[in-house]
């Protein structure tokens, strides 16, 4: 086992790795200029022409290509991924007229992109380049260039693709932050993008699809406060609404209750839940998202919120366990 230490040699390359790729990750900044507005300008015209961004690329640019891809499609850009040996085995049936192709790869010379330029080039498709040399055979062919040179790769023998590959990540990344502010993309777009898992709970759900029958408890403002006390009991979120007629006119915690009891008994028979209730309570429309919810409940430290329809009226309470169990969060 590797010696336990700050000073070994194997956290020192770690480390080493770490500065690397931050510098080089740092570098691309200053190359997002004329190419790269070049580059959004003609996949946004592509793609609301009813084209598609399609990536390719071979070995650790291909998984690049990839990752690229997802975050592309995630965010409102039909994008999609050609694996380059593939693509000289029948897969280039998947680029069409009026695509963008993005060429991937560390050298530029990659044998396989190479081979499937001549194919890509009689199609009437934008052809660019993602590459480590601009003046490379692939950089030459493409019309618009993403420069992503490293000066060296993390591994010792600068070998394995490592800074290139995060270089190559962080330009994708870019690129995809770029068109998804260039087109609009909105949260409600985000969410319809991701309607599962807790990134879809997050985005989608409301407070009014959480809410239950039992948990619509309410006193008339006159009712005693043994009543009260049964109806927080029989709603299970240790609170009841106060409703005159239709009209929220207030609320009751356990928490008033027990203040309530710290009066003179001689005046627990006489109490009623207008004498013991909150007049302002914290309330929130049904279509307020969940996880806006959570944040009101954390920030009040309150356990229960009520919730009210698009009229105003009372609807019922959703609780803090059952926002919590939502996985929003």
């Amino acid at each position: 086992m590797p010696p336990s230490s700050k000073h070994a040699p194997w956290l020192q390359s770690a480390q080493h790795t770490i500065r690397l790729e931050a510098k080089a990750i740092g570098a691309l900044e200053s190359r997002i200029g004329a190419a790269f507005e070049q580059a959004v300008v003609q996949i946004l015209e592509g793609t609301q022409n009813g084209g598609k961004l399609v990536f390719t690329g071979i070995g650790k640019s291909a998984d690049v290509a990839r990752k690229t891809v997802a975050t592309l499609n995630s965010t409102g850009t039909a994008a999609a991924f050609l694996h380059a040996a593939d693509a000289l085995h029948g897969d280039l049936g998947l680029v069409s007229e009026g695509d963008v192709v993005m060429a991937v790869s560390k050298s530029g010379a990659t044998a396989e992109l190479i081979a499937l330029l001549p194919m890509l080039q009689a199609r009437d498709l934008n052809l660019m380049a993602m590459v480590g040399r601009p003046d490379s055979p692939i950089g030459r062919a493409a019309g618009v260039v993403l420069d992503v040179s490293v000066d060296q790769e993390a591994c010792p023998y600068d070998l394995a693709p490592t800074t290139s590959s995060a270089a190559q990540l962080a330009m994708g990344d870019a690129l995809a932050m770029a068109l998804m502010e260039a087109r609009g993309f909105s949260s409600d777009d985000f969410a319809r993008h991701h309607p599962g898992g807790s990134l879809g709970r997050r985005l989608l759900l409301n407070v009014g699809d959480l809410l239950l029958p039992e948990h619509r408890v309410s006193v008339d403002p006159n009712a005693g406060l043994r009543e009260v006390v049964m109806a927080v009991s029989q709603g299970r979120v240790g609170a009841t609404a106060v409703l005159e007629g239709p009209t929220l006119t207030g609320i009751v915690t356990d928490g008033d209750l027990r203040r309530a009891l710290e009066r003179d008994p001689h005046t627990w028979s006489s109490l009623s839940a207008a004498d013991v209730m909150q007049v302002t309570p914290h309330c929130l429309p049904a279509d307020t998202r969940a996880i806006d919810a959570l944040d009101v409940l954390e920030s009040h430290r309150i356990s229960q919120i009520l919730v009210t329809d698009e009229n105003g009226a009372f609807s019922g309470f959703v609780h803090l366990h059952q926002l919590m169990d939502a996985g929003i969060r």
